[in-house]
């Protein structure tokens, strides 16, 4: 039975394949390699590509501590024989995790059928379909993810600490391609300290070698980039987007002005741009730079505590339920220019007003997809409520969508950070659908 369901598997990572492959075909004939380099596509290129060619991980002549390097090392290797292939390399990827998925869902529940079922959905899944062929690190980064979830599970499953050391360095890996899940090691720590309160020899060692397994290569990193530039962070890019983002989006509510006005005058989006408007910032180190960007947003958002909750939680509803039309919209070279652009900022209603009366067949697309995005979501929760799995696995998997969800929101929301959260919808929906007396 085992060996039929893997046999079954090929169909579901071969549909994968070809669905990538025939967007990454047509968004090269409409689009060229406009659109999937777009973005901050060059941020990750430039310094992946000085530390493998002349050793130094910079941009420009200045060490690199916004970009972190694994994700600029594996693009700047897959991109040398041109970014067409680049994008084939990351489609290859996106197929991979279908069969990550399929092996995470058989660690939760051993179901072949659940497995294969989550295998299916996350096929077609648009968020993952559509970033496969973007120049950026989110499919790389939920390889890496998913390997880390798989072996945590079965931690949970065989409390095998090599397991758990394993799970600790895919972690580790993954917070190299996406600082997202820089916090992600110490959550994960306290709920590994509280499930194993009650089986011996485990409450502390469980914890500690998670740490001992994540922690140090990020520590080491935070080395580098003090002793190079003075800044003791992981990245930067949290303080710049908390600067240029959180506080320019709060002060641009709180003074009922355009965010991109506010943003400009913030010094968005560039170093010149942002020179303008510091002259006295020019000879400032980076560090001092990354102080004063840090210490601005902080001072904004905490004279608006209010605003900003209420923009934070409005972006995290972006993240978890925007369809991603539009995206796969302008690969195609079919997004109209006088669509919405940020719905957090223009708020959801005159956003959707605004799509209805001006592109009905746009809005019609968006309809389609949030009907199968909500059927997902309904689907995972069937299948969450009637789960008879290890409480523990519940609230990791549980944990983590919410951690996502929670360090995702704010003004720079978008569709694609959902992606990490999807497999586990995907798994969850999967459990339901097996339920459904209909389908068996």
């Amino acid at each position: 039975m085992i060996e039929v369901q893997r046999n079954r598997l090929i169909w579901p990572v071969a549909i994968a394949i070809v669905l990538r492959l025939a967007l990454l075909a047509a968004t090269l004939l409409r689009t060229g390699t406009t659109v999937i380099t777009s973005g901050d596509t060059a941020s990750y290129l430039e310094p992946g590509h000085n530390l493998i060619f002349h050793g130094s991980f910079v941009t420009r002549i200045l060490p690199e501590i916004d970009r972190t390097p694994g994700y600029p090392i594996f693009l700047a290797i897959v991109s040398l024989p041109g970014v067409a292939f680049a994008a084939f390399a990351q489609v290859l990827f996106s197929a991979f995790t279908v069969l990550l998925i399929w092996r995470l869902a058989r660690a939760i529940f051993a179901d072949e059928r659940i497995a294969l079922i989550s295998a299916w959905l996350f096929a077609f899944e648009p968020v993952s379909t559509i970033y496969s062929v973007r120049l950026l690190p989110e499919t790389l980064y939920l390889v890496l993810l998913l390997l880390s979830l798989e072996r945590l599970v079965v931690f949970l499953r065989d409390r095998l600490l090599i397991s758990l050391a394993a799970a600790g360095l895919w972690l580790a890996a993954a917070t190299f391609v996406r600082p997202v899940s820089y916090y992600l090691p110490v959550a994960l720590a306290l709920g590994l300290l509280v499930v194993s309160v009650r089986v011996p020899g485990l409450r502390w060692k469980a914890p500690a070698v998670l740490l001992m397994s994540t922690l140090p290569w990020l520590a080491a990193w935070q080395i580098r980039n003090k002793v190079e530039t003075g800044f003791s962070g992981f990245s930067s890019i949290v303080a710049r987007n908390l600067y240029f983002y959180q506080a320019a989006e709060v002060e641009a509510r709180v003074e009922h002005r355009p965010f991109a006005q506010v943003q400009k005058e913030f010094g968005y989006p560039d170093e010149q741009s942002y020179i303008s408007h510091h002259p006295d910032q020019s000879e400032w180190p980076q560090a001092r730079r990354v102080a004063f960007m840090s210490a601005e947003a902080a001072r904004v958002l905490r004279a608006h505590p209010a605003t900003y909750l209420k923009m934070h939680l409005e972006g995290s509803v972006v993240v978890a339920f925007t369809p991603c039309v539009a995206d796969l919209a302008r690969l195609l070279g079919a997004y109209p220019e006088n669509a919405p652009r940020r719905v957090v900022s223009e708020g959801p209603v005159t956003a959707a007003l605004l799509l209805v009366t001006t592109h009905p067949w746009l809005t019609a697309l968006m309809v389609v997809f949030e009907i199968v995005l909500l059927t997902l979501y309904l689907l995972a929760l069937r299948g969450l409520l009637a789960s008879r799995i290890k409480r523990e696995v519940i609230w990791l998997l549980l944990g983590v969508f919410l951690y996502f969800m929670a360090v995702s929101g704010g003004a720079q929301a978008v569709g694609r950070y959902r992606l990490p959260v999807m497999p586990i919808v995907c798994i969850f929906a999967a459990a339901g659908w097996r339920r459904n007396p209909i389908t068996g």
